[in-house]
């Protein structure tokens, strides 16, 4: 998968999970963009362009911040399953930039209760 957002970035291949990126920073950080992720990332682009470059920021914010993340669709159903990486949603992302997405309208959301 091409994820543009995180080409300057360090790949790594993955043997157990060889179609899903595994980045690494500068710090020795890891974090992973299941495809679910990216294609929420993508939706949320469209509605906070203005704030796309922060929450990319803040993505590489909170994966050095734990050294070992998940970015998952849904954190109890992941694809990617590693021992001792922490799991986060595009909802918590959001939140930590005072964002809120409400998608409840769109009947193929996975955001809707």
């Amino acid at each position: 998968m091409e994820i543009k957002e995180f080409e300057s970035l360090k790949k790594i291949k993955s043997d157990k999970y060889e179609n899903i990126d595994l980045f690494e920073l500068a710090d020795g950080s890891l974090f992973y963009i299941e495809p679910n992720f990216y294609t929420q990332l993508l939706y949320v682009k469209d509605h906070f362009l203005d704030k796309f470059p922060e929450i990319i920021n803040k993505i590489i914010e909170i994966a050095k911040r734990n050294k070992k993340m998940i970015f998952t669709a849904d954190f109890e159903n992941p694809v990617v399953y590693v021992d001792d990486f922490y799991y986060r949603e595009i909802g918590d992302v959001l939140g930590e930039l005072g964002l809120h997405f409400d998608n409840k309208g769109n009947p193929d959301s996975d955001w809707k209760d």
